[in-house]
């Protein structure tokens, strides 16, 4: 742990800026961290998100996600209770069995944030989706079959991918339960 003395440089809703010695970095404030669902259908298909992201001005392909805790009425929510919030909010799809399978850290360069990887499975379909007020989310839901080639077309209309669609597709092709269960994460 760093003896750092720190000072706020600035802070909004959404963002402290911190200044630790010579290094800044970025606090999400009023949250208690963030998740990313890897939402798979009983027909091996997984869910993906695409909405435009003003920082990188771009479209990106995502994993359903979102902050834990971050309004008032979730104050106190739990994982498995931010990813069925989540869930629900961006794709419309509802889980039977929600699972924590890791965390890390997101940029750690640039912030103390850790997203929690979860597993939702057991899916209905219970409403549009597509984000809140704020939001405009397309809801995607591709074979795992052809999602690689299905990415890469996305790639070749402009589209970003985040990283965090990798290590969800690499957990459900190699890990399963073996990765979690050995503690390999």
């Amino acid at each position: 742990m760093s003896d750092l003395p720190k000072e706020i440089l600035a802070e909004t809703k959404f963002l402290r800026m911190i200044q630790a010695g010579h290094w800044t970095y970025v606090q999400r404030p009023n949250t208690t961290g963030a998740i990313a669902i890897v939402a798979l259908t009983d027909n091996r298909e997984i869910i993906l998100v695409k909405q435009h992201r003003i920082p990188v001005d771009r479209t990106v392909i995502e994993l359903p996600a979102g902050l834990v805790g971050d309004l008032d009425e979730h104050a106190d929510e739990s994982l498995i209770t931010a990813a069925e919030r989540e869930l629900v909010e961006e794709t419309g799809y509802h889980a039977t069995n929600i699972q924590v399978l890791f965390d890390g850290v997101s940029s750690a360069g640039l912030t103390d944030e850790r997203i929690h990887l979860v597993l939702a499975t057991g899916l209905s379909k219970v409403s549009d989706g597509g984000g809140d007020a704020t939001e405009d989310i397309s809801v995607h839901v591709v074979s795992l079959d052809n999602v690689d080639a299905w990415i890469n077309a996305q790639r070749q209309l402009g589209c970003d991918v985040d990283f965090k669609v990798f290590a969800g597709l690499y957990y459900v092709r190699t890990c399963r339960k073996p990765c979690v269960q050995q503690n390999r994460f």
